[in-house]
């Protein structure tokens, strides 16, 4: 039996897959189908930030009027453009989920999920070098 990756996680030989959690699981290579891969963001929720930028735009509507210098104007374009910036940088860089699907004795799995994706690349490139191995 020869291993194609061996991590704190997850241990793909030529006959097995194994993902080790509590509870583990244990697929027989030979028996996976229709393998794939999916992304996706972990926190789905809105950006904390989005309610910052809408109390800055409030603000800047309900004091324009009061607005004389130069230097207030300003002020009032950066009120309004950090918090944009702030959920534009949150929203490109939150945390991605990635996962291997498959199908496994006629049902859909999850055969492996983490956010780390240089671990994920290399446990599905061994997943793929043994699925190749029993193929031939």
């Amino acid at each position: 039996m020869r291993t194609y990756y061996r991590g704190p996680d997850v241990v793909v030989t030529s006959e097995f897959f194994v993902w080790r959690t509590m509870p583990g699981k244990i697929f027989a290579i030979r028996e996976l189908h229709d393998v794939g891969i999916t992304n996706t963001a972990v926190d789905r929720s809105r950006p904390p930030t989005v309610q910052t930028a809408t109390g800055s735009v409030a603000l800047a509507v309900a004091i324009w009027p009061v607005v004389e210098t130069p230097a207030m104007i300003a002020l009032g374009l950066l009120a309004i453009s950090i918090p944009g910036i702030a959920v534009h940088a949150w929203w490109r860089c939150r945390p991605r989920l990635w996962e291997l699907h498959a199908t496994y004795r006629g049902d859909g799995v999850i055969l492996f999920a983490s956010t780390n994706a240089q671990v994920f690349n290399q446990v599905a490139r061994a997943l793929r070098r043994a699925i190749e191995e029993w193929n031939d």
